[in-house]
């Protein structure tokens, strides 16, 4: 068993725990080391490693309880699952027509708020995509988009002028982690432009960072016209 590096990261932890427990290193029912043991191994803080077991736990791999330690389930569930959607089947089952159109491609350094948000060093080169997804011939998405290259290297000869991100993402990078977060944002001069509304209009957002393993592939912000609707089913 290869050793883990100094200063993990609480992904780079989750991912060894992840690792230790699919290969029954610990089996199920066993019971992990404590946080203490835990962060000197890692070289890491009990802060970070507490972080790492408390999703894993939120995740339904670990139980733990206050004075008996954390322990492996016998039968870990995934308590949610999480498909990344497509705007192109979302669109076609309301009954329109899918277009989609490339509004802006760049390659550019990280900006500082991006390293921070994803974990990667600032000035580190990324792709920035601004794309359109209309419904018939009405606004349906706006999409803002970064992609990290040195996750995954290929995304620099994908050409997105007929396809969007999304699709070739989906079909490219099995995610292994994703944070989803739904926001109410008011309406800027460009999104207000793509999304035929006015400036500080709500506009209903969602941001989504995925990862594979302890890499970070994209972060994308979705602007959804006003009159989205979102339903799910569990």
């Amino acid at each position: 068993m290869a050793a883990p590096r100094a200063n993990m990261s609480y992904r780079d932890i989750k991912q060894v725990v992840l690792d230790r427990i699919h290969n029954k290193i610990w089996a199920p029912d066993s019971l992990l080391p404590s946080e203490i043991d835990l962060a000197a191994e890692f070289s890491s803080t009990r802060t970070t490693v507490n972080r790492a077991l408390r999703e894993l736990a939120e995740e339904g791999y670990l139980e733990r309880k206050r004075k008996a330690g954390t322990r492996v389930l016998n039968a870990p569930v995934r308590k949610a699952q999480f498909a990344i959607p497509l705007i192109r089947d979302e669109i076609s089952e309301t009954g329109a027509d899918y277009r989609y159109a490339l509004v802006e491609r760049a390659a550019m350094p990280a900006p500082g708020w991006l390293s921070a948000r994803m974990n990667i060093a600032q000035g580190c080169e990324v792709l920035y995509l601004r794309c359109m997804h209309y419904a018939g011939n009405a606004p349906f998405q706006y999409e803002t988009r970064w992609i990290v290259p040195d996750s995954i290297p290929e995304v620099l000869e994908a050409d997105f002028s007929c396809s969007g991100p999304n699709d070739w993402l989906v079909q490219k990078v099995p995610f292994t982690n994703l944070e989803l977060s739904f926001l109410a944002t008011k309406a800027d001069q460009p999104v207000a432009e793509f999304l035929d509304t006015q400036v500080g209009e709500p506009i209903f957002t969602t941001e989504r960072i995925t990862w594979l393993r302890s890499k970070p592939v994209t972060l994308a912000k979705l602007f959804f016209a006003p009159g989205y609707r979102m339903t799910t089913h569990l």
